[in-house]
């Protein structure tokens, strides 16, 4: 199994064109972000007190980006711990897997966008805290 620590979570900075008419900022698979993706989903009108996340993938990989708004993500490799704060929208966070992520703090009005590896399947996702502590090989919980 793969055994991603939260030195393996980076922010990536994408081109961004200036212009006086308007910003553009590009993704181009295994050029910009280190992996082709196969999926793309987005997160909105998530409430401010709410988080979503709360999992970890077995072999997928995630690069979070914020369009709209702010939020932050709390990485967890199953002993240590880091909170990234997203806010541009040509700055992401590439999540590896094994690596536990919640998305919170949400200001009104965010939009959050993910990029994945893989497309859906359920049987990727590692959804209970201590089964992901067994996996990666620490038992006690934080």
């Amino acid at each position: 199994m793969i055994k991603s620590t939260i030195n393996d979570c980076k922010i990536i900075s994408l081109p961004k064109v200036t212009d006086p008419r308007g910003n553009l900022t590009f993704i181009e698979s295994s050029k910009h972000i280190p992996f082709d993706v196969k999926r793309v989903f987005y997160l909105y009108d998530v409430p401010t007190e709410e988080s979503r996340g709360a999992h970890a993938h077995k072999t997928l990989h995630q690069f979070v980006v914020c369009l709209s708004g702010s939020f932050d993500v709390r990485v967890d490799d199953g002993e240590s711990q880091a909170t990234f704060h997203l806010n541009r929208p040509w700055k992401g966070l590439h999540v590896p897997p094994m690596i536990w992520g919640s998305e919170i703090n949400f200001d009104p009005g965010t939009v959050c966008l993910v990029l994945a590896s893989a497309l859906y399947d359920e049987s990727d996702y590692i959804r209970e805290y201590e089964t992901f502590q067994s996996l990666v090989g620490y038992a006690s919980a934080i």
